[in-house]
Order: structure tokens, then C-alpha cells, then sequence
């Protein structure tokens, strides 16, 4: 973090919550508290006048919602650091405002124990959220990555329905590394068949090269890793 104080705008609805934000930067001796308000229009305007370095905002105030006020302040001034404030762990919120490249997004129960790291953790030009955000965008990540993987699955086990019976057994012998003639050896056809078959299978299952098949192979279930 910078030697000089660092300029802090606070805008948030609830007088005594901004007392005691107040207390917490100004416990660090590195932030000065250089204006606030608990109305979204007001602060907006008063942010323009006294460019802070820092501007930490709630979301929801009278007049101007701090998700707007955040939008403005990416649009005009892209240098200026913001970290939000709620009381929502709403993660549709905390995805809306990083698409305006908001810093932090702490949560009001959490702000005596995070805010402080919040602050030091922009400065770095590091993304902060609190815990227990980070927490549900990770499960969320994972649940839908596991959906994902579970629908290509499918999918690729549908495909197979597509290949006929010889041809699967084709594949399966591709993916384990065999060579037509070996294949032709196993299945008592001649390489050439064998060279029409494995032909046929690329073009259904729309693949291109062995590696392709093993990793069809592979996802379909039809060999283990």
C-alpha cells in the first residue's frame, strides 16, 4: 500500500455504519476520510468534485442505487478504486457489479474483519471478496462445471449410438492404441476393412486424428483413464 494517506469517499445510508467504517480505515493511519453521504446522487457528485483514490459504496441508497453510481464511476473515472458494500451475498449482485470492474465486495456483517483487507488487497490491484462470496461463486462454479461435464457425457454417449456394432468395437481398440492390422488380427477382418471402418467412424463421429478417438473413448466411458 502507498506511505500517503490514501483519499476515501464514503457513501452508505446508515449514519452509524458510516461512523463506525470511519473508525475502521482511520484506525490504520493510511486512509483519510475526505467525504461522504448516505444519498447515491449526492455522493456521485461530491466523487467528481473530490476525486478520491478510494470510493466505498452500498448498495442500496435513495436516489441512486450504488450499482449505478459504480457504473458511472468505471465509465468516467477508471482510475478510481471501488469496493462495495452490502448486505447481500447475492452472487446475480457481486457478478453485475465485476462486470463494472468493481475491486471489493464485502459484506456489511463481515466489514470490521475484511474491509481493512479489502482496502490493502486493491491497492495491490487485486480483486477482494469477502469470504463467504468467494465461497458460493466456487460452488457455484463447481456445480455448473459438473452439469457441463455430465451433458458432454451424454452426449458423447448418444453419438455412439451412431456407429455400428463393429465399428464400436473399432473404437475401442483404436483408443487402447492397436494398429489396423492388429485390429484386423482381433476381429478376423483385413486391415483394408479395417482402414474403411476406422474411415467411417471419423466421419461420424466427426474426429481427425487417434488422439481425438482416445479422448472420445475416454469420455464416453468406453476405456478407463
Amino acid at each position: 500500500m502507498k506511505n500517503e494517506k490514501i483519499k476515501v469517499y464514503l457513501a452508505d445510508d446508515h449514519a452509524i455504519l458510516r461512523e463506525g467504517l470511519k473508525l475502521i480505515l482511520t484506525s490504520q493511519k493510511n486512509c483519510e476520510i475526505i467525504g461522504e453521504s448516505g444519498d447515491g446522487k449526492e455522493a456521485l457528485e461530491e466523487i467528481e468534485r473530490l476525486k478520491p483514490e478510494l470510493v466505498i459504496l452500498d448498495i442500496s441508497m435513495p436516489t441512486m442505487t450504488g450499482i449505478e453510481v459504480a457504473r458511472k464511476i468505471r465509465r468516467y473515472y477508471p482510475s478510481m478504486k471501488i469496493i462495495v458494500l452490502s448486505r447481500h451475498d447475492n452472487e446475480e449482485y457481486v457478478k453485475q457489479l465485476l462486470k463494472y470492474g468493481i475491486h471489493g465486495y464485502v459484506l456489511k456483517d463481515d466489514a470490521g474483519n475484511d474491509l481493512i483487507r479489502a482496502v490493502d488487497a486493491v491497492f495491490k490491484d487485486q480483486v477482494y471478496l469477502s469470504p463467504r462470496i468467494t465461497n458460493h461463486l466456487v460452488n457455484d462454479f463447481q456445480i455448473l462445471k459438473k452439469r457441463e461435464q455430465k451433458t458432454s457425457r451424454e452426449e458423447t454417449i448418444q453419438s455412439f449410438d451412431v456407429l455400428t456394432n463393429r465399428e464400436r468395437e473399432i473404437v475401442k481398440l483404436i483408443a487402447e492404441g492397436k494398429s489396423n492390422d492388429e485390429i484386423g488380427h482381433s476381429l478376423w477382418i483385413s486391415p483394408r476393412t479395417v482402414k474403411v471402418h476406422r474411415a467411417n467412424i471419423m466421419r461420424k463421429l466427426n474426429l481427425h486424428k487417434v488422439t481425438d478417438v482416445v479422448k472420445y473413448a475416454l469420455k464416453a466411458g468406453i476405456i478407463e483413464s
